[in-house]
């Protein structure tokens, strides 16, 4: 079976028509039904019902012809991520981050590299947690992925961008916000809204709240940030954000923890991973990237590269 013969045997059933078939395929006619021809005798089957005026698919050639796309799709999609491979040529960088970091921390990023590699398309997409992007990485997805955690949860393949302070988040007026820093203890009657129940988010407070001796009551989990905030700001209730999404903020009041919650946002790879040309560049942009002190709101690292 050979690609070409799928090709003609695609096409056909579109067209509906042999001659019309080579046109388009800039073949003679006489090519296209030889190969249709060579294509049945290696199954054993009949594909295409001639009997007709236009030409139509018998059953096998229909059940046929799902496999035949998907080849043809397939080998279309092999040959756009060979071309990552290729010096200077157009490619596709997969991209993947947890909720919040999109918007808040690589819109710069994203515009500078793209000027500086205007043929490398960055497809970027948003996942629940740090847990899928890694697991979406590793089963070849995504081709990079932003990770939000602790120095324990450290990967080999990754390479650190930041770490970042987390503030407590308060309403105006209320008993805590006029204290520079606040412990856990503090905050045992306080109701929490934080990020779904498998972020770092959540996790850490949730933890820290044990330490101190109470179990947070945790009144409403999102992944919206916005909304985080907005319901911070009407005192539904306190939050612990990272302080790069914070920035400027002063819908809210924001304090200090002690002990400091401190957050880490690393880039991960899969270590099964083959670098192509454009992984490397991508890569080698990030690290100019941190090492110049471009990404805002955080404490950067300047570790050392690791070889890919």
């Amino acid at each position: 079976m050979e690609f070409r013969q799928l090709e003609y045997f695609c096409t056909i059933s579109e067209l509906e028509n042999f001659t019309r078939t080579a046109k388009v395929l800039h073949v003679s006619q006489p090519s296209v039904t030889k190969a249709i021809k060579s294509l049945e005798g290696e199954l054993g089957l009949t594909l295409i019902d001639r009997s007709q005026k236009h030409v139509t698919l018998t059953e096998a050639g229909r059940a046929f012809l799902i496999h035949a796309r998907r080849i043809m799709q397939d080998a279309e999609l092999a040959k756009q991520d060979m071309m990552r491979f290729c010096v200077g040529s157009r490619g596709t960088i997969h991209f993947g981050v947890p909720p919040m970091f999109e918007a808040y921390l690589f819109p710069e990023f994203f515009k500078d590299f793209r000027e500086k590699f205007p043929n490398t398309l960055l497809d970027v997409q948003e996942f629940r947690d740090s847990d899928e992007v890694r697991e979406r990485v590793d089963v070849g997805d995504l081709d990079f992925g932003v990770t939000f955690g602790s120095d324990e949860e450290a990967q080999v393949h990754e390479f650190v961008i930041m770490h970042d302070d987390m503030s407590l988040c308060l309403p105006f007026g209320h008993p805590l916000a006029e204290k520079e820093r606040v412990t856990f203890a503090d905050l045992s009657h306080e109701r929490f809204i934080l990020q779904p129940p498998r972020t770092y988010q959540y996790r850490e407070v949730f933890a820290r709240c044990i330490e101190a001796g109470f179990t947070p009551d945790v009144m409403l989990t999102t992944s919206q940030l916005k909304t985080i905030k907005q319901l911070v700001a009407n005192g539904t209730g306190i939050s612990v954000l990272p302080n790069f999404v914070l920035g400027q903020d002063n819908s809210f009041v924001q304090c200090g923890l002690t002990p400091t919650v401190t957050a880490r946002t690393a880039l991960y790879w899969s270590g099964h991973k083959v670098f192509s040309v454009l992984d490397k560049e991508f890569l080698g942009f990030m690290k100019e990237y941190v090492k110049e002190g471009n990404f805002q709101g955080g404490r950067q690292d300047l570790p050392e590269d690791r070889q890919v």
